[in-house]
């Protein structure tokens, strides 16, 4: 016997309904979900999901952000460790990784988006900043002696972060996993980085 299905807005808060919208999307595509979709999977109407935001849009906007201001927040606690840039370097990608895990479905969400809308450009936008704060770090660490003289900074910075990004394709979060990955990939990164 299937549950009764539920109306209206009770028990279904704004972040309850961020969390299905991100998972429709990445299960089905952005384009390939509708509003509808989103209230039937948590059994309301499309009514009361429009009580939380305006569109589906802001939904997009709201899940990269969610993404987005965690790697931002792990670059803000890096920025204030007294370590030498190498350091502070590995800590931002090794922390990045964790929060690809901790946001799994959110950051999965934005690497996906391809600048078709408003709220992809900025997000877009705002993963270039962040790519360029891995890149100044990686010129800091090079200006210190931590990474090797004849690497690209820019490259250097994309390729660290495709490597946390790629995680996405084959990772799935499970209790302990995270920090594993964490090692590993800093490792794997930096003693090829090291001078």
């Amino acid at each position: 016997m299937t549950a009764p299905r539920r109306r209206g807005r009770p028990g279904n808060d704004l972040d309850t309904v961020l969390a299905a919208a991100v998972r429709l999307f990445n299960a089905r595509g952005y384009d390939a979900t509708s509003m509808f979709d989103i209230a039937e999977s948590l059994g309301i109407t499309k009514s009361s999901v429009y009580h939380h935001i305006n569109g589906k849009e802001q939904l997009l906007q709201m899940a990269m952000d969610r993404a987005l201001d965690g790697l931002f927040e792990a670059a803000a606690e890096v920025e204030a460790l007294e370590l030498p840039a190498i350091e502070r370097l590995e800590q931002l990608i090794r922390r990045s990784v964790l929060v690809l895990a901790d946001r799994f479905e959110y950051v999965t969400v934005l690497l996906r988006v391809r600048g078709n809308t408003a709220a992809e450009q900025h997000a877009l936008s705002r993963r270039r900043d962040f790519d360029a704060v891995v890149t100044e770090l990686v010129k800091q660490a090079q200006a210190e002696g931590g990474v090797r003289p004849d690497v690209d900074p820019a490259t250097a910075a994309r390729l660290l972060l495709g490597m946390v990004n790629s995680l996405t394709e084959w990772y799935r979060p499970r209790a302990g996993g995270a920090a594993a990955i964490a090692d590993t990939v800093t490792t794997i990164a930096f003693e090829g980085l090291r001078s």
